[in-house]
């Protein structure tokens, strides 16, 4: 599915909850990979702030692109951010939504 790049250049953005492992499987505890370089993957709760309205995203991002110690209240700065929607089947049930990825989070923005 296509993917969209998201504009935060004019955005205040702040670390809403501290980063942790993506997992693939919750039961073995097995580490979402990246597919292209290997990273391991982590989500980071991102209060997005823009035009009067904020919005709280959880964004994917490579471990390798996360720096130590964000905590939340840490404003940052978000390096390609990109959207895209996802459908899948689950028990039975159709289930859809948008997936936020980022390749990287810059801290003290």
């Amino acid at each position: 599915m296509p993917s969209f790049k998201i504009d935060t250049s004019t955005a205040v953005v702040f670390v809403a909850t501290a980063p942790t492992p993506k997992l693939v499987n919750k039961q073995t505890k097995e580490q979402a990979v990246d597919r292209e370089t290997g990273a391991f993957l982590s989500t980071v709760g991102l209060l997005i702030s823009d035009e009067g309205e904020g919005n709280l995203y959880q964004v994917t991002v490579p471990e390798t692109g996360i720096p130590e110690g964000l905590a939340p209240g840490t404003p940052v700065s978000v390096v390609g951010l990109k959207a895209r929607d996802w459908e899948n089947t689950f028990n039975g049930q159709a289930r859809h939504g948008i997936s936020f990825r980022a390749a990287a989070i810059v801290a003290g923005a």
